[in-house]
């Protein structure tokens, strides 16, 4: 009788029982796999990697826990009525019964997801930590066009943009975006929201195409669920900041096709900024001309969406949320330093700017800001305006009285979290390299030289001492002396903590070997000058003699003879990886000494 023999009709043990094929699971469930993936993502069963694959290496198998989840999960009699209900029109349709038909299209079957919601987040913190998917999904819908015919309808791509908008306007009011970044795949945001950091990726404001490359039914159903939780997520937000859900716009201003820009009022003043007292017949007006302007060009509709600023003539136009918020997290240090970091300055967007994303991050963080356009709060010819926003290199009028500088200037004064100076981001110039703030340079092992430029003007940010009043320029420059003369006293006594570390760990080295005070003394009279690649050559011979070094050595020998094959080579990939990243950073050095030997050269010979 063979080892692992089991009688017919015996309970099946181990790697069998716990797991099951795709194909085993859909008969078990008795729908279709179309039906199946679709249950699978919106219950959140995703496949499993059993130890052992009992069934072959080439099948996806589910957990058997997740497919008995699954089994009685009221979802699967909803795809049966929906089943049901396609077969009855298709039947009307082919008796050309077209009233039958009709009715039954009139009343298809539906469901609701909050249930699912509550399910698969218990809390609201475990919603928020698995947020950063469904933003980057909603905001990827939300730029697509929305025309009939194609295979994502038009109401869902509405509903994106509308539940992006919302989003966007609650970062915005609370100050909540900490970082921003531009790359080829789009433009990258991180917001902290009750202690969580969130991340998205929006795409550029470019004209989208529908590939066939992709599979859209998945994506729709990833969409579908996306979709409830963040308006759950919605709702909860505007509530913790005594704000109604969902909001009520003014009409005036979604006739503009502003919607951001109309929540940003409604958000402002707490009511419905329309007076309901109005004349019918101009309510009427404003829908026709809502109708009309949904069909102009889509970029030009989508430019004022994002807007966060309300125009300062108009009833309700100051903005009391911030004040006015009763949530915990507004009142820290970082929300604090995000509202004050653009206070006081007026920006002015060109039409060749990115104005989406700079709309939205802009009154993030403190400024007021106006574009070129319809509906604008104030004109380019307002004498308040700091700074104008333009990437084109002439202008047909320059103001004497701000500043032109390139997009680029807004995304690094908020990663950096200060008011960096406009000289190297002035129209026609070669801007500065747009460093990523979500890549930590000293774990990289490279700084790179814009990015040690940001640090010292933080650090003379945080330690400027500003004069006395009635003191000149002296007085503050003998303060910034007596900084750098403090500066210069830290670094002397680190720079002798570690000379004593170092003749502390010789000593101990001595101590290991031996050696007595006297053979040290008489070694040194007897070595004789010799040059530096000699005492280099003597210095690697003395590592390799090491016995500190060798003994370390030889346990991490020792350490991986005991590993397992597989323990081992992911030690050795993590290896790998770390030359690699050497490898990397002293090219970047090695490119960077070029640079500079290449503009000294030019300079020399200018």
């Amino acid at each position: 009788m063979p080892k692992h023999y089991r009688p017919a009709g015996k309970k099946k043990e181990g790697n069998a029982a716990k797991y099951i094929t795709r194909t085993k699971a859909v008969s078990y469930l008795q729908i279709s796999l179309a039906v199946f993936r679709k249950l699978c993502i919106l219950k959140g069963v995703f496949p499993r990697e059993p130890k052992k694959k009992v069934e072959g290496n080439h099948k996806t198998y589910y957990h058997m826990k997740d497919i008995a989840f699954l089994l009685h999960d009221p979802l699967i009699e909803k795809f049966r009525e929906m089943r049901v209900h396609r077969k009855k029109v298709k039947k009307a349709f082919a008796k050309k019964n077209k009233d039958l038909a009709d009715r039954l299209l009139n009343r298809p079957p539906s469901y609701k997801l909050d249930r699912l919601i509550i399910e698969r987040y218990p809390t609201f913190i475990d919603a928020l930590r698995d947020l950063d998917d469904c933003l980057t999904m909603v905001h990827l819908f939300a730029a697509l066009p929305a025309v009939e015919g194609e295979r994502v309808q038009v109401q869902r791509i509405h509903n994106c943009r509308r539940l992006s908008h919302e989003w966007q306007a609650y970062i915005s009011r609370t100050n909540s975006l900490r970082k921003t970044f531009i790359s080829v795949k789009g433009i990258y945001y991180q917001a902290e929201v009750q202690g969580q950091k969130i991340t998205w990726l929006t795409p550029h404001a470019l004209q989208q195409v529908l590939t066939d490359d992709v599979d859209f039914n998945v994506m729709l159903t990833f969409l579908e669920f996306y979709e409830t939780l963040l308006g759950f997520i919605n709702f909860k937000l505007y509530h913790s900041i005594n704000v109604n859900y969902p909001p009520i716009l003014d009409p005036r201003l979604e006739a503009l096709s502003a919607e951001l820009y109309a929540l940003s009022r409604y958000m402002s003043t707490g009511r419905l900024p329309g007076n309901p007292d109005s004349n019918g017949s101009t309510e009427d007006k404003e829908t026709e001309n809502n109708k009309e302007n949904s069909k102009t060009d889509e970029s030009e509709l989508r430019l004022a969406q994002l807007q966060h600023q309300l125009p300062a003539n108009e009833p309700g136009a100051l903005m009391h949320l911030v004040e006015e918020s009763v949530a915990d997290d507004i009142e820290d240090g970082p929300a604090k330093d995000s509202r004050n970091l653009f206070r006081g300055l007026k920006f002015y967007l060109s039409r060749e700017v990115p104005r989406e994303s700079l709309l939205f991050i802009i009154p993030a963080f403190g400024g007021t800001v106006s574009w070129e356009g319809q509906g604008a709060p104030f004109e380019e010819t307002d004498e308040e305006i700091t700074h104008q926003i333009v990437d084109r290199p002439t202008q047909s009028h320059v103001f004497l009285s701000r500043e032109y500088v390139q997009p680029q200037w807004i995304f690094d004064c908020v990663n950096a979290l200060l008011i960096l100076p406009t000289e190297g981001y002035i129209v026609g110039r070669v801007p500065p390299p747009h460093l990523s703030p979500f890549v930590d340079n000293d774990e990289e092992g490279y700084v790179p030289e814009y990015a040690e430029t940001i640090k010292r003007l933080q650090d003379a940010a945080k330690s400027k001492v500003l004069p006395l009043p009635g003191l000149g320029d002296e007085a503050h420059e003998n303060s910034m002396v007596d900084t750098r003369s403090e500066y210069n006293e830290v670094a002397e006594k680190k720079r002798k903590l570690d000379m004593l570390e170092k003749q502390y760990h010789e000593e101990l080295k001595m101590e290991i070997e031996g050696t007595t005070f006297s053979n040290i003394s008489n070694k040194k009279a007897d070595i004789p000058d010799v040059p530096d690649d000699a005492e280099g050559d003597e210095s690697e011979e003395a590592k390799e003699d090491d016995p500190i070094k060798q003994a370390a050595d030889d346990a991490e020998e020792i350490s991986k003879s005991l590993m397992s094959n597989r323990k081992r080579g992911l030690l050795k990939a993590m290896e790998i990886g770390k030359e690699r990243k050497k490898s990397k950073i002293e090219t970047l050095k090695q490119r960077k000494k070029k640079a500079e030997s290449s503009a000294s050269a030019k300079k020399r010979s200018s």
